[in-house]
């Protein structure tokens, strides 16, 4: 009995050991700057989770030992499972590891669905990239399979079986408990090992195995219900957010149905605005929206948001769910049902997180993507095909003969990981990805303003979200302010917009210029209508949601659940209005669909 509980004891420290010493690892590989005491912060209060997590792992040995009592159970069965959970664990730590500079949140479940479209994945990345990190894989899972082989067991037959047995039973509850972190209503949640103010601390701290597998319950395709307060309160404190109202029949544009290109500028944050001196330029020139915030860090949740006029979530995305996204509204079925066509183009899979099925659903006829096009073509950029060929390709659209007036929708890609782009002009290489963007639509509208259908055409540039950059992250509100320009000769004359907005209020106030009624985009606004009387902004990320209004920001994490940035004097009321925002929107997409 004695060498059983032992060996059971060496491999829960053991495991415990290679938690610790991923976390460690992680550090190193992410962290900048950070002192022995950091680390000794993020091992110590990371530790309850590591503790819990590896009861997991040593429940089904447990079983094996008390098995043990009454028939043999061979070496091989600890070598083998050991060696599946080894790899398992090799996984994890290298994926977590390694995506964090990418995501800059943990390893989650929603990394699966990148599994679906393996090429577009790695396109961020190069094969060397890969292989390095495949080795690492090979050689950490074979070191702690090794590791968990030299304690395997050797049992030696026992007399009081019976006694043993009951004593291993009785302990069963126990494990079961410290699994669910003790008898408190508060069960092992990631949010336990949060406890400082950079995110990075509490991301390190945290087990990427139990984020990883905890997160099930709330994949990208699982609606999470957030209940934070009564529904009446809920509905008292968003009441003067989304006013319905329509703006005064005048309007900023010169025809009421212009050509309309909605340009989705990748990744393309005010933060890049030094880098995109065109861009700054076309704000002189038309309708400039400059404090407006997006809604989300992701492209599927941008381009839903953007289309949709409909919020982004923390851990859910819309577009990823076609059972839902079918009841959305978007611009293009209304423009299609005022007798606009319809089309958009991607240089990318255009399959990629259900956005195919989005677009198609929300009113886009024609697509225009990836396999288009020629097989060189397609490899001018790891996404896929690169900006400049894709403007080309919405210019010629444009300009050429048409008797219906036109919506193009257009995301861009080449501004995004690897930042592989034929223009080098800036030395870091992702302000030169930005300066190629911005590169492509300076010539872009310098070739349409010389046509005739300038006069006809509204350009909207907006990014589908910005990105971390240097010191900005999810913490600094300057990180999610998000350009929002409405150029072309469509454009009556310039105006600065200086509204806090959302990139989710563009479909509403769009189509009130255009006369369009826009009641079934619940989320969406007008800013320039006179009903627009509280300007204030929401942002979600991945578990947690940030506010803007005119007295400051405030960001609350939904890990931790608390707020771990106040720039306001009015915190308390802001992380309420938070709460109700996202409680009633989470709602509406639950019902979407069911009524």
């Amino acid at each position: 009995m004695l060498s059983r509980a032992v060996y059971l004891l060496k491999v829960y420290v053991l495991t415990v050991v290679f938690f610790m010493g991923a976390k460690v690892v992680f550090m190193l590989a992410n962290g900048s700057g950070l002192s022995l005491a950091d680390y000794a912060a993020v091992l110590w209060h990371g530790l309850s989770l590591d503790l819990s997590t590896a009861l997991y792992f040593i429940f089904l040995p447990f079983l094996a030992c008390l098995v043990s009592l009454w028939v043999k159970v061979p070496r091989r069965f600890f070598s083998i499972y050991f060696a599946i959970v080894s790899l398992a664990f090799s996984l994890a730590f290298v994926a977590d590891t390694s995506l964090y500079s990418f995501w800059h949140f943990k390893l989650d479940a929603s990394c699966l669905q990148y599994l679906a479209t393996p090429t577009e994945a790695m396109a961020s990345v190069s094969t060397g990239y890969m292989l390095v990190r495949l080795l690492l894989l090979i050689v950490s899972a074979v070191a702690m399979a090794a590791i968990y082989c030299i304690v395997n067991p050797r049992f030696t037959a026992v007399r009081h079986r019976v006694a043993y047995t009951a004593v291993m039973l009785l302990a069963i509850p126990l494990l079961v408990i410290g699994i669910r972190g003790g008898l408190d209503e508060s069960t092992t949640n990631v949010g336990q090992t949060y406890f400082s103010q950079r995110q990075l601390l509490n991301h390190s701290a945290v087990n990427p195995v139990f984020s990883f597998l905890s997160s099930f319950e709330k994949t990208a395709n699982n609606i999470v219900d957030y209940d934070f307060l009564p529904d009446d309160e809920c509905s008292r404190l968003i009441a003067d957010v989304y006013p319905q109202a329509m703006s005064p029949s005048d309007t900023l544009l010169t025809t009421s149905r212009p050509d309309i290109v909605v340009v989705l500028m990748e990744s393309a944050g005010s933060i890049m605005s030094d880098a995109m001196p065109r861009l700054e330029q076309l704000k002189g020139e038309g309708i400039s929206f400059s404090r407006c915030i997006g809604n989300t860090w992701r492209t599927d949740r941008g381009t839903v948001c953007t289309y949709s006029g409909y919020p982004s979530f923390p851990t859910s995305s819309v577009m990823k769910m076609p059972s839902k996204t079918q009841y959305l509204p978007g611009i293009a079925r209304t423009l299609r049902d005022a007798g606009y066509q319809t089309s958009y183009f991607y240089g990318g899979d255009i399959n990629f997180t259900n956005m195919r099925s989005y677009l198609v659903g929300t009113g886009f006829e024609a697509l225009t993507w990836k396999k288009d096009y020629s097989a060189s073509e397609q490899s001018t950029s790891k996404w896929g095909v690169r900006d400049d060929i894709m403007f080309d390709a919405v210019y010629d659209k444009l300009t050429s003969p048409h008797t219906q007036p036109l919506l193009i929708g257009f995301s861009t890609l080449s501004s995004h990981e690897p930042w592989d782009v034929p223009l080098k002009k800036l030395d870091d290489p992702i302000k030169n990805a930005f300066y190629y963007l911005d590169d492509c639509i300076g010539r872009f509208v310098d070739r349409l303003r010389s046509t005739p259908q300038w006069k006809q055409t509204l350009i909207v540039l907006l990014p589908d979200h910005s990105i971390d950059y240097g010191d900005f992250n999810e913490m600094v509100p300057e990180r999610n302010y998000i350009p929002l320009l409405w150029v072309g000769g469509a454009v009556a004359e310039p105006m600065l917009v200086d509204k806090i907005c959302n990139q989710t209020d563009l479909a509403a106030t769009l189509l009130s210029q255009l006369s369009l009624p826009h009641a079934d985009f619940r989320w969406s606004r007008d800013v320039l209508s006179p009903s627009y009387r509280y300007p204030v902004a929401v942002h979600n990320f991945n578990n947690g949601f940030s506010v803007t209004d005119s007295t400051g920001f405030m960001v609350y994490d939904l890990n931790s659940r608390q707020t771990v940035v106040s720039q306001t004097t009015q915190a308390g009321r802001l992380e309420r209005l938070g709460k109700a925002v996202l409680q009633a929107t989470t709602a509406d997409l639950k019902h979407l669909g069911n009524n």
